[in-house]
């Protein structure tokens, strides 16, 4: 498994122009590196950044403060699992295992906030975040392993995701079959 980097937080944007005007506030607000600006199906906006915890702490609060009423979901996920950034730009190069998990979301900040809970819960090989892209505005993230460490890291990832009313489905699937495998990736 990967090791953990610094804080991440985004916000997820009912309005394109709010997002891109939040972003300004956020990056004015704290020391914060843009993760990613990013339009999202259905016409959303993403705004991603890093940095320690309490600056990523105000500049979320910043950009919420500026355009609460376009907000559709966001997160800070202190200590992120460094697999979850490679796995938001489909980096991943090899899968290990014969079981496939996926968890299939609401949102694209909720999509990011499974992944990072199921690959810090179990033994897994994060394959894809992929957010919202030709999906609706839909979100979901792709995971491999032994079946009970998929199993594992599937039930920790949407339980929050769950929780909060954003989960779409769960799926474990033993023994994927390459062909299904090599199309998704």
């Amino acid at each position: 498994m990967g090791t953990n980097i610094q804080a991440v937080g985004v916000i997820e944007f009912n309005s394109i122009a709010a997002g891109i005007e939040a972003a300004d506030h956020m990056v004015k607000a704290a020391s914060v590196e843009v993760l990613l600006l990013k339009t999202i199906c259905p016409g959303k906006f993403l705004v991603g950044v890093h940095a320690g915890v309490a600056a990523v702490q105000a500049s979320i609060e910043t950009g919420l403060a500026h355009t609460g009423d376009t907000i559709v979901d966001h997160f800070i996920i202190p200590n992120i699992h460094r697999d979850v950034i490679t796995a938001m730009s489909c980096a991943i190069e090899e899968i290990k295992g014969d079981a496939l998990g996926v968890i299939e979301t609401f949102s694209a900040a909720s999509s990011i906030v499974a992944a990072d809970l199921a690959v810090k819960a179990a033994n897994v090989s994060l394959i894809e975040v992929r957010i919202a892209m030709g999906l609706g505005g839909k979100a979901f993230c792709t995971l491999a392993g032994d079946v009970a460490s998929v199993e594992s890291a599937v039930k920790a990832g949407s339980a929050a995701v769950a929780e909060n009313g954003l989960l779409v489905r769960k799926a474990v699937i033993s023994n994927i079959d390459p062909q299904v495998l090599r199309h998704i990736m």
